[in-house]
């Protein structure tokens, strides 16, 4: 019993000190903001479709690096209702993660009418105190 208490007390003295437990959250510049280079709001495509992310005033970092003024993109597909801001957000078919600090990815989309959204992550995949998060457009892919 002495053992396993000792054990979980070493376990949440790191958690506490790394912040391994806790949802923590970053700021982003005041300015920084999250679009699309392409493709356009309306655009008639065929799949795969390339998308490229643009981004301003911030920087782009991968996953678990924590540097401040950096996140790395994460692609909302015809999600209706976004994501909790204040966790780290979960990876589907319809959210994805680019925590490679990629800038642009290529979609197998069905064939109709698609919505897309930017929303940027922290290191932790938490968006930013102030969500840097892009405008819907919608694609129709044929």
């Amino acid at each position: 019993m002495r053992l396993l208490s000792c054990l979980l007390l070493m376990v949440f003295a790191v958690a506490g000190s790394s912040g391994a437990f806790a949802q923590q959250r970053s700021v982003a510049p005041d300015d920084a903001s999250v679009y699309f280079i392409s493709p356009a709001n309306g655009a008639v495509v065929s799949s795969p479709v390339r998308v490229r992310f643009g981004l301003s005033n911030m920087g782009v970092a991968p996953a678990g690096v924590n540097i401040n003024g950096t996140g790395h993109h994460h692609l909302l597909i015809d999600l209706e209702t976004l994501p909790p801001m204040d966790a780290s957000m979960p990876a589907s078919d319809q959210l994805r993660h680019y925590g490679g600090g990629q800038t642009e990815t290529l979609l197998e989309l069905d064939p109709g009418t698609h919505t897309l959204q930017l929303l940027m992550g922290n290191f932790l995949h938490i968006p930013h105190e102030r969500p840097v998060i892009s405008e819907k457009i919608t694609i129709t892919v044929r």
